[in-house]
């Protein structure tokens, strides 16, 4: 099974109608240069990962969309193809788990389809955890996928596009990272590690024309969140629409949707001796 948006079965994939919302933000670089290379979705069997290949395909982008379920995500990037009547996605069956295939997945991807110049870091693991249940297997995948697949596929990314003074990184994280909640103490820690790695990665390719956008979602609908009835859940898609206008905008960090960006400063601002009795 893939892991994007979470370790299950349930798929969601809703909604494609909303307007566009503004993302807040810094900007990042005023000017970059025109998008047209290739570009790699790691996490894009399902929910945000998906409606992101599938609008940068709609943008006649060279899609590489990696997934760890094999037949669903051949099936996706043939419906992609089949809608758009050309051949932008090809299917590359990955598990994020694996950081050491990477590199050569990453050399691969290029031979294939040509230089590389965007690279969407969607993936991420999600278990249930238990209010006295501490699982080092649990623990260790989320850190194996949520944080250390990350830096893999970016580090290969930076490498290149360092090298080319050009292209894109979008990270997404969460807006679990921003505390340490009771709940899922290992996710938020993940997410908090790649967030901050991003900034660090920002930091050090700004200088010479390569974008890092960290994108730090609210409640979205996709099977990692299947069953959490979160209420206000924007679909998948326009989350990818959101997170999309934040990457042309050239921000460094965007919340998805923009109204996590106010309810996030209230969250961070709470004491934490009144915050850990709290099941936010």
């Amino acid at each position: 099974m893939m892991r994007h948006g979470g370790r299950s079965d349930k798929r969601s994939d809703r909604g494609t109608r909303l307007e566009l919302q503004s993302v807040a933000g810094p900007r990042l670089l005023a000017n970059m240069s025109p998008r047209k290379g290739t570009c790699i979705v790691v996490g894009a069997s399902s929910g945000i990962g998906l409606a992101l290949a599938r609008r940068l395909a709609q943008s006649q982008r060279k899609v590489a969309m990696l997934a760890r379920r094999e037949g669903e995500l051949e099936a996706q990037a043939a419906l992609i193809n089949e809608s758009l009547a050309n051949e932008f996605a090809k299917a590359y069956v990955h598990d994020v788990a694996d950081v050491d295939a990477a590199e050569g997945l990453f050399d691969r991807i290029e031979a294939e389809l040509g230089d590389v110049d965007e690279l969407h870091f969607v993936a991420g693991v999600m278990p249930e955890v238990g209010p006295d249940e501490f699982d080092l297997g649990k623990d260790r995948l989320q850190v194996q996928v949520n944080f250390l697949g990350a830096v893999a596929w970016c580090n290969a990314a930076a490498r290149r596009f360092q090298a080319r003074k050009r292209g894109c990184i979008v990270g997404v994280t969460s807006v679990a990272q921003d505390r340490g909640r009771i709940g899922r103490p290992v996710y938020n820690a993940s997410k908090a590690g790649m967030d901050t790695y991003l900034e660090a990665l920002r930091n050090r390719l700004w200088r010479v024309g390569v974008q890092v956008t960290t994108i730090r979602p609210g409640f979205v609908e996709t099977p990692m969140t299947a069953g959490l009835r979160l209420k206000g859940a924007i679909p998948a898609d326009k989350a990818a629409e959101l997170i999309l206008g934040a990457r042309d905008g050239g921000k460094a960090i965007a919340y998805v949707p923009r109204k996590w960006r106010l309810i996030m400063f209230v969250i961070r601002n709470i004491p934490s001796f009144v915050f850990r009795k709290l099941s936010i």
